[in-house]
């Protein structure tokens, strides 16, 4: 009863993280705003999608030790490490990209990157 609600709260939180990642896309003005609104929108909301199907699988291992749970549990935290660093990567690089492209960001008072690169 309590791990069914937890899970669901998991679930819950992160759909509004990604839903709320979605809105930054939409509503922010340039793309490093709207890069690091979907970057940290959708770990968070991976992250906490991913500790529902830790707890489901924990549940299930314990009513039943022989199934693959255990497996699940070990994939979608293997899942969640390397999409903590890739997320964190590509978005370093898509924001150098658009850079070096000449995509300036929007009310700026100062371009650090800028000035480092010369």
């Amino acid at each position: 009863m309590i791990l069914s609600a937890l899970i669901w709260i998991s679930l819950a939180v992160g759909l509004t993280f990604n839903a709320l990642g979605v809105i930054g896309i939409l509503r922010f003005p340039d793309v490093y705003t709207r890069l690091h609104a979907d970057t940290k929108a959708t770990t968070f909301g991976s992250i906490f999608t991913s500790l529902a199907v830790v707890l489901y699988a924990a549940g299930e291992f314990f009513k039943d030790p022989e199934g693959q749970y255990e497996t699940l549990a070990l994939h979608t935290v293997l899942a969640v490490v390397v999409l903590a660093f890739t997320n964190a990567t590509s978005a370093h690089a898509i924001a150098r990209a658009a850079h070096k492209r000449g995509h300036k960001p929007a009310q700026a008072v100062c371009d650090r990157l800028e000035e480092t690169a010369k």
